[in-house]
């Protein structure tokens, strides 16, 4: 694997092949990861995997413990609930803060992301769905300009991409319904900011019910 590695970017490769790891279950939420049984796993030295791993602590895939070491994240549904609460909040923000501001790159960035994101799913690649369902709503967080709603975003994002891959391993499913996303971006380009935010309430609603309960699930 080190061959395949180049030097000057290994730390983002390596970052980008434990988080893969992760989210297709190869390391289980709770589960703890050395840097030492991670170099020898990828074939590397420790100086870089330490780089990969603090890249996904600050992601929030990975969190440290003191005197108990670093854990693949492990979720609750009170954990779960509490991220909804404010993704919606954050959400609603937003689209509030870009709404008179929305463009013809904003709606060319939002479809081009909606295509992507179908294009994943017809193709049956969980993972790239997930990544694309996570980009389409990122789109206007990046767009409003405001880091700090940026970087919250960040954090929940790397929590909903751990939780969506264990549930659709679960209940083998691969991606988001084909037509989940259509109201969401029809409304988005709209006229219309409250309807906007209705539905923004209805889809974060949906996602909710289906992922407290599988999370519930996985408690008992």
């Amino acid at each position: 694997m080190n061959g395949m590695i180049k030097r000057e970017t290994m730390g983002a490769q390596l970052s980008s092949l434990l988080r893969g790891a992760i989210l297709s279950g190869e390391f289980e939420p709770g589960e703890a990861v050395t840097e030492t049984a991670l170099a020898v796993r990828f074939g590397v030295s420790r100086g870089p995997m330490r780089e990969a791993m603090r890249h996904l602590i600050d992601e929030g895939l990975l969190i440290t413990v003191p005197y108990t070491g670093t854990r693949v994240l492990q979720l609750t549904s009170a954990d779960i609930d509490d991220i909804y609460s404010m993704r919606i909040c954050l959400e609603i923000f937003a689209f509030e803060q870009i709404w008179e501001r929305r463009d013809d790159s904003f709606h060319v960035a939002l479809r081009a992301r909606h295509a992507a994101l179908t294009e994943a799913i017809d193709a049956g690649d969980d993972i790239r769905s997930i990544d694309a369902e996570l980009d389409l709503h990122g789109l206007v967080y990046e767009t409003c300009g405001n880091g700090i709603l940026l970087s919250s975003w960040s954090g929940i994002r790397a929590r909903l991409q751990l939780y969506w891959a264990a549930h659709h391993r679960a209940h083998g499913i691969t991606g988001p319904k084909r037509e989940s996303h259509d109201d969401y971006v029809r409304f988005a380009l709209g006229d219309s900011c409250e309807r906007m935010k209705d539905e923004i309430r209805d889809h974060m609603s949906r996602g909710l019910d289906k992922t407290m309960a599988f999370v519930s699930s996985v408690e008992v």
